[in-house]
């Protein structure tokens, strides 16, 4: 069985290929990518799968992060990707992944310093 910390790292990597593969696009541009769209969306759904596999502890004890809106996210892509709204998915990219990078990455040095303590 995974780690949470592994379970960061996916999110940590799927937070940064959707940073540099929108780096300096605008919702038009996004929009009309159909490639792009798809790769962001598979990101959002690896993130929100990640946050689900996150232990019970691990999230009560990070009661920061919307756990839920993470996962629902992933779930309303999954299952209803024909009604995707790209607003929201574009919002999610430009305001809400920057902050999840800085929060998860804080987390990953938590989990490492105690490792290191151990």
């Amino acid at each position: 069985m995974k780690s949470d910390r592994e379970f960061l790292k996916h999110t940590l990597d799927e937070i940064h290929f959707v940073k540099q593969e929108t780096k300096g696009l605008v919702f038009d541009d996004f929009i009309k990518n159909e490639m792009l769209k798809r790769a962001c969306t598979r990101s959002l759904e690896i993130i929100g799968e990640a946050a689900k596999n996150l232990s019970p502890e691990f999230r009560k004890r990070h009661r920061d992060i919307e756990w839920k809106k993470l996962t629902g996210l992933r779930d309303k892509i999954i299952h209803f990707y024909f009604g995707v709204n790209w607003d929201i998915v574009w919002d999610v990219i430009e305001k809400r992944l920057p902050g999840l990078e800085d929060q998860i990455e804080r987390m990953l040095e938590e989990i490492d310093k105690d490792r290191e303590t151990k």
